[in-house]
């Protein structure tokens, strides 16, 4: 059974983000609004270059943003000095990329517990926790295996359990399936999405993909900069209820 959607989670207000290259100011971000409820999978669609990856570094604070407001659970991370918002992340953020991100001299299980070893985790319980998020996406049996040794696939999947290690409320997922074929890529997804309905995770993944878009809540549409419009059943009770 499909988790109920809570209340908003993700608040962004009027978000604008100009990146200056000495010569040229491009206009990543004009005026974006959006609001992503607990438990729910929002992809982010629209050409290279509108703004999608932009959107996703500001709500997620990675990156920071000339005006609007972003809000998570209520705070406002513009307010936040940087080391708050990098604790914010670490506590309750979990982040899957295209590229895996995997440390090639290091296993499964050490690249897993990585995030929790510098967090000041003791390292029995980063260990544990490593294995169990392991064993929550189907590798266990391969967690003292190194990236090298792992399929396209399996390294999304240690990618995956990183992110959960530290049972994250929200993932940010940035074209998480695009280096995978078509097979790899509905397991990746059907790991997601069970993770969405078994757990309540709130995902905010960009995509070039429908197929990946079509298994989401709700699809956001991006062009230069700016919001188009929304697909799916949530979309309408999302702008209803955050004001948008």
């Amino acid at each position: 059974m499909a988790t109920p959607l809570g209340d908003v989670v993700i608040e962004a207000r009027d978000v604008h983000k100009t990146y200056d290259t000495g010569s040229v100011q491009v206009h990543a971000l004009r005026g974006v609004s959006l609001a992503v409820r607990r438990g729910e999978m929002v992809a982010v669609m629209g050409p290279s270059g509108c703004g999608k990856t932009t959107l996703l570094n500001c709500l997620s604070g990675l990156d920071e943003f000339d005006s609007g407001t972003v809000t998570i659970n209520g705070i406002d991370i513009s307010r936040m000095s940087d080391d708050r918002r990098t604790d914010l992340r670490a506590r309750s953020m979990g982040f899957i990329f295209q590229t895996y991100n995997l440390l090639p001299v290091l296993s499964a299980v050490e690249n897993v517990e990585l995030p929790l070893i510098v967090a000041g985790v003791r390292p029995r319980e980063a260990r544990a926790r490593a294995l169990e998020a392991l064993e929550r996406v189907g590798l266990r049996a391969y967690a003292h295996h190194r990236p090298n040794q792992l399929s396209g696939g399996q390294r999304q999947r240690v990618t995956v359990a990183r992110a959960l290690v530290n049972r994250p409320a929200i993932v940010w997922a940035d074209e998480p399936t695009g280096a995978l074929d078509s097979k790899n890529a509905a397991d990746v997804m059907d790991l997601m999405v069970e993770l969405n309905r078994s757990q309540g995770l709130t995902y905010v993944i960009v995509t070039h993909d429908p197929a990946v878009a079509s298994r989401c809540h709700r699809v956001v549409h991006m062009a230069d900069g700016q919001i188009l419009r929304e697909e799916g059943p949530e979309a309408i009770a999302v702008l209803v209820r955050s004001g948008v």
